[in-house]
């Protein structure tokens, strides 16, 4: 009997980067869902919570980080905040607000992928 995909929940209000990490996650063999608002992020969340889920900071509707918790009190697994802010003050508030890891975009996409499994497969 095959194992389950991990699910991969992508929350990202730009459609090429949504496309792209959904390719890439998919060739991964990863299940992937994708939101690109919070309010989109909550729905998919409550009807399937993700084991991953990579949160952008910026979003039409708000700021991510107001995400993490509805998300982990969802059943979602681990939060790894996406960002192009590169400073203390924003990593400091990923992480308190319960992100297991803050990357800065761009991340490569090789490392994406292989960072991600310490979540999906550990």
């Amino acid at each position: 009997m095959a194992s389950e995909q991990a699910h991969v929940l992508i929350v990202e209000d730009n459609e090429l980067v949504t496309s792209a990490m959904a390719i890439l996650f998919e060739s991964a063999d990863r299940r992937v869902s994708t939101a690109g608002t919070i309010a989109e992020a909550l729905g998919v969340a409550a009807r399937d919570p993700a084991k991953l889920v990579l949160l952008d900071l910026t979003l039409p509707d708000g700021d991510g980080l107001a995400l993490v918790g509805p998300l982990l009190a969802s059943g979602c697994g681990a939060v790894v905040a996406l960002t192009g802010r590169d400073d203390p003050e924003t990593r400091a508030r990923c992480l308190e607000a319960g992100c297991v890891e803050v990357l800065v975009k761009p991340v490569p996409a090789r490392e994406l992928v292989s960072r991600s499994a310490v979540w999906l497969d550990g």
